[in-house]
């Protein structure tokens, strides 16, 4: 059986009657040709999902009745990543492939040798990347999206809102390599990576400063967005099983009970 699409509804709205609207309403119907009585999923980016059937389809407004509700646990381990902000086209497939990986966060600051500059809050693009990488991989959480003014000093001072701080840095007289704990660890860990062009030694001084363990990924030099990726690659690789299952808090043989989702 193939996996029903998934369309994505908003924290607000995911609560009965449970409708899309917009351009999630207008894919449904005009694009994917949906029609009462077939069965879609619905996710709101914190965890909440289900199956739902369709009861109402029309172009700007689609009215939906919950089959089973579900609720994706938080990860006991959140890794985030802050990058050095970089091109759009790599950019854009490095926020699709963090979802995918299952990044609890990421952030793009103001190196000094970013290419152009990074814009003053997140644009809809990114977010909008993010929803359709989601749909694609089944995920029910989104990433924080985020941008940190005020370069490595910013950055840096960031730092004790994680349990975990890592520079992944190409140098190599680094100290050491990144283990398998440092991704599998409870708690949130935020790895900071610099742009296309690399960290400038004051920016490595500035981050080492504030607790950031300098760390590297083997003897290669790899692209801001390939060492990014790889560690949550590793990080999901590791990951006990059971951490990425999901709890059903409704039993889905049970018919007209449409009430809104209960945490």
């Amino acid at each position: 059986m193939s996996r029903p699409d998934a369309f994505y509804l908003p924290p607000p709205a995911f609560a009965a009657p449970y409708v899309l609207t917009g351009g999630e309403a207008n894919h449904c119907v005009r694009v994917l040709r949906k029609r009462p009585g077939e069965v879609v999923r619905l996710f709101d980016g914190l965890g909440h999902e289900g199956l739902f059937t369709i009861t109402e389809a029309d172009r700007d407004r689609v009215t939906l009745a919950p089959i089973s509700l579900g609720e994706e646990p938080v990860p006991e381990t959140r890794l985030h990543l802050a990058a050095g902000f970089s091109r759009s086209a790599r950019r854009d497939m490095f926020l699709e492939k963090a979802v995918e990986l299952g990044a609890a966060g990421v952030f793009f600051w103001q190196a000094a040798r970013t290419q152009g500059r990074m814009p003053e809050a997140p644009k809809e693009a990114w977010t909008a990347a993010c929803i359709s990488a989601a749909k694609q991989c089944g995920a029910a959480r989104l990433p924080d999206i985020g941008v940190v003014a005020g370069g490595a000093a910013g950055l840096a001072s960031l730092a004790d809102r994680f349990d975990r701080r890592y520079l992944l840095w190409e140098a190599p007289d680094a100290p050491r390599r990144l283990r398998p704990e440092d991704v599998t660890a409870p708690g949130d860990a935020l790895f900071a990576l610099g742009p296309e062009g690399g960290l400038a030694d004051d920016e490595v001084a500035c981050l080492r400063e504030a607790g950031f363990v300098p760390v590297s990924l083997g003897h290669r030099v790899l692209r801001w967005e390939t060492a990014g990726l790889a560690v949550l690659a590793l990080g999901l690789a590791l990951a006990p099983p059971e951490k990425t299952s999901r709890t059903s808090v409704r039993d889905t043989a049970i018919e007209g009970s449409h009430g809104p989702f209960r945490h």
